[in-house]
């Protein structure tokens, strides 16, 4: 590099790379200058100019003559001036070139012996020349692969979102795939590949162009073979009507490698969307199919209606009936018993996909369980004081499965219950489930007491007044999962956390509080008192009462 002609060079550069001329000298130029100040000191003032003509940048010292020297490395005073025989008035900027190079060996001996008192330099100029060329290189170098990186930024961050064809070129640590884009290379991290998918060099890829970092310090394209939009992307590019806009994917849910949900939907009642995304015995599907290495596909037919939606969404199982909790985005979904296994998936697979894709919280349950939870809710219902089985089933036909949900809910709306003849008996009837679930309670607490089993802190919680089960399950996926947790809690950010209305919030923090101070002493002292009763039976007991080990046989 420091004996070449370095014009030649920015010039190769500039032709090979597609880079302005211009601003490779002035990047050479600022470079040198910078090693330069490093090296002669920062106060001095230099300038780094390329010469046309050696092929080279020269270096000057700029000085100003004064009468009294207050800045050394940049002035010089007249007395200096006269003294190396320099002819100059006051104020007068003289300039000095600093001869760096090898080739200028002997100029730069015969400028220390004229003004080397006066520029004092000619120790760290001898270091200068290696460091100078060698910075020049690095500049050029990074000036280059930056220039690079702008002009593939710039081809491809339109691509970003899109698919991208490339072949394996080489692996790197942490199973990371480098692929050639032809122009560059991308990263396919490990994170994104896909599982038992297994690659070798040269074989060919499309993957989804997940990002474009321009800051990266690797290749700054990063695919991706797990996303969503992978999948996406590949019917889009085998399904002309959803790349002509007649047929809309509406999402997708996929855990690569195994299955994908893809839900789609026509903008023309004539086009059938799924049948257009499976296409002519099933060619477009598996075409999709075969590029993602035998994964499974089901395409679902979007629905303006959720329940609809998620019962297409949860194919191949059929649906029996569907209970929709708009408060919670949630729905149960009644299935056949012998449909249970398949509504859920293998390890849940299923359910999850269909939950992923519409966005709604999903519980399956059989026939079977769905009846004994329906008697569950019925008997816990009659339990209240002046309601009728009759009554109890219009109740639960609009949704009321818990003591809780009856003492809880407005005057109004028990009123719609069929049944429900005026605003006093709604009263009778929300006063009556308050009683009942109190009853309920202390059967609880009593049963407590009168056992020495342990019990887990769901079994306290359900001990705590006010607190039904509707409540406990708000409590618990809050975080809320024992007493302590609830008492200690405050009551504001109980409110917001577990979406309890204020007053109940307040009701169940009482009770938690009274619980932990009154009643939980009360059925440990019992349960400690009945553990000495039967310690104390077991050694009354006769020793003929005792069961002797059978002795071995020799």
């Amino acid at each position: 590099m420091a004996e070449g002609n370095l014009i030649e060079m920015i010039e190769q550069v500039a032709r090979e790379k597609g880079l302005n001329r211009d601003v490779l000298i002035e990047t050479m130029e600022q470079a040198i200058l910078k090693a330069a100040q490093a090296a002669f000191g920062q106060e001095r003032e230099l300038e780094a100019r390329l010469n046309e003509e050696s092929g080279t940048i020269d270096l000057f010292q700029y000085m100003t003559v004064v009468e009294e020297v207050e800045e050394p490395e940049r002035q010089l005073s007249m007395d200096e001036a006269e003294k190396v025989g320099l002819e100059a008035e006051v104020g007068e900027e003289l300039g000095f070139q600093v001869f760096w190079h090898p080739r200028d060996a002997e100029a730069a001996r015969q400028q220390d012996k004229e003004f080397g008192d006066l520029l004092d330099m000619s120790q760290a100029r001898s270091s200068f020349g290696r460091i100078a060329a060698q910075t020049a290189k690095q500049v050029l170098l990074q000036r280059v692969r930056d220039a690079e990186r702008d002009l593939i930024f710039q081809e491809f961050k339109d691509k970003q979102g899109e698919l991208i064809r490339g072949i394996v070129h080489r692996f790197e640590r942490g199973h990371n795939i480098v692929v050639d884009l032809g122009k560059t290379e991308a990263i396919l991290p490990s994170r994104e590949q896909t599982p038992r998918e297994s690659y070798r060099p040269g074989d060919r890829i499309v993957a989804y162009v997940k990002n474009i970092d321009r800051e990266a310090r690797g290749p700054m394209i990063v695919l991706s073979r797990s996303a969503p939009q992978l999948v996406e992307k590949l019917f889009q590019s085998e399904v002309p009507e959803i790349d002509e806009g007649i047929v809309s994917v509406v999402g997708c849910a996929r855990e690569a490698g195994s299955r994908s949900k893809i839900s789609v939907a026509s903008r023309n009642a004539d086009v059938d969307a799924v049948g257009a995304c499976v296409g002519i015995k099933g060619s477009r599907v598996q075409s999709v199919v075969q590029e993602l290495r035998g994964e499974k596909i089901d395409i679902v037919p979007f629905d303006e209606d959720p329940a609809r939606y998620i019962i297409n969404a949860i194919q191949p199982a059929d649906v029996n009936k569907v209970i929709i909790d708009e408060a919670d985005h949630r729905m149960e979904l009644v299935v056949p018993d012998e449909k249970l296994s398949l509504a859920i998936g293998r390890k849940g697979q299923n359910v999850r996909l269909a939950a992923q894709l519409t966005g709604w919280k999903l519980d399956i349950i059989s026939e079977s369980k769905f009846k004994q939870i329906e008697e569950d809710a019925l008997g816990a219902l009659q339990e209240i004081d002046g309601i009728s089985d009759e009554l109890a089933r219009a109740f639960y036909r609009l949704g009321f499965r818990a003591l809780e949900e009856v003492a809880e809910a407005s005057v109004e709306e028990l009123c719609v219950v069929d049944g429900v003849a005026s605003d006093e008996m709604a009263a009778t009837l929300k006063a009556a489930a308050e009683a009942a679930m109190e009853r309920t309670r202390l059967v609880r607490v009593e049963e407590a007491s009168q056992t020495t089993a342990a019990l887990s802190e769901r079994d306290k919680l359900r001990l705590v007044q006010g607190l039904g089960l509707r409540s406990l399950q708000l409590l618990e996926e809050a975080g809320y999962k024992t007493v302590r947790d609830i008492a200690g809690e405050d009551q504001e950010r109980l409110t917001i956390r577990a979406g309890l209305a204020p007053e109940k919030a307040a009701e169940v923090q009482a009770g938690a509080a009274r619980f932990l101070s009154e009643e939980f002493p009360a059925i440990a002292d019992a349960r400690a008192k009945l553990a000495d009763q039967l310690e104390a039976a077991a050694k009354e007991r006769p020793a003929s009462d005792v069961v002797e080990p059978a002795a071995e046989e020799s």
